[in-house]
């Protein structure tokens, strides 16, 4: 059913996405279930483009998130710092290329991210620890891989172009600190980044669904999820959320 739909929106080429800057841009996250995203995508038909690579529209992702022995990345998301950071590797499965990639939110719940393609995750390589030493106010040295998730994601521009939005499904966290893993199932993950607060036609069709903006970090949530050493204090409300999302689904 989701294939169907997307196969009946307009395409949209890498190329032609380059086009979209949102210079000014914010984020909104959303939690839902696959059916209310299947009626999302009904909703979303005339307004959209959906982007198209290869003939591919609903693209696999492969990331792998490193922090510090002591959590150090996860325990400013616990505490709620500004200027938290994350570190990952991202694998774009369908055209086979890596980056590493820092971001970093200020203070104004902005996120800026910074990238280089890489070929593998070996962190003593030098232009890596030159990248990291640069960007992150972690020392490289510190880090280890932590977490591994791989989701699919289906890429939506408005006619307007002035927003994007990812639609992230089959999520499943895999911990590499403690070899546990949780399969999200049905779970969706939404994020609308457009260009300001330009109007977005997205917004109503989620107010019609009962589709709540919801914050909800990968890396943070999948290890919350799956590693039952680590405190959870300030992500309990989002992780009972997601449970009650997903009960609903079910009923």
């Amino acid at each position: 059913m989701m294939e169907q739909l997307l196969q009946q929106m307009k395409p949209i080429t890498l190329a032609e996405m380059s086009g979209v800057k949102l210079m000014n841009r914010t984020d909104t996250k959303f939690v839902t279930t696959m059916p209310r995203l299947l009626s999302l995508l009904e909703m979303a038909q005339q307004d959209y483009y959906v982007q198209d690579i290869d003939g591919q529209r609903n693209m696999l992702y492969d990331t792998t998130y490193f922090d510090t022995y002591s959590y150090g990345m996860y325990q400013e998301h616990q505490h709620g710092h500004t200027g938290r950071q994350k570190i990952r590797f991202r694998t774009y499965v369908s055209s086979n290329l890596q980056f590493m990639e820092i971001k970093t939110k200020n203070n104004h719940g902005r996120t800026k991210k910074k990238r280089i393609e890489v070929t593998d995750m070996d962190l003593a390589d030098q232009q890596k620890r030159d990248f990291i030493a640069e960007r992150l106010h972690f020392d490289v040295d510190s880090l280890q891989p932590h977490m591994h998730n791989f989701f699919r994601r289906v890429t939506l521009v408005n006619n307007a172009k002035t927003e994007r939005l990812t639609i992230d499904t089959q999520l499943q966290f895999n911990n590499l600190v403690s070899g546990k893993s949780k399969d999200m199932g049905p779970l969706v993950i939404v994020e609308l980044k457009r260009d300001g607060q330009v109007f977005s036609p997205v917004l109503e069709m989620l107010r019609q669904l009962h589709i709540h903006a919801h914050g909800f970090s990968k890396y943070c949530m999948g290890a919350a999820m799956t590693n039952p050493q680590l405190p959870v204090n300030r992500f309990k409300d989002k992780l009972r959320d997601v449970e009650i999302i997903l009960r609903k689904d079910n009923q």
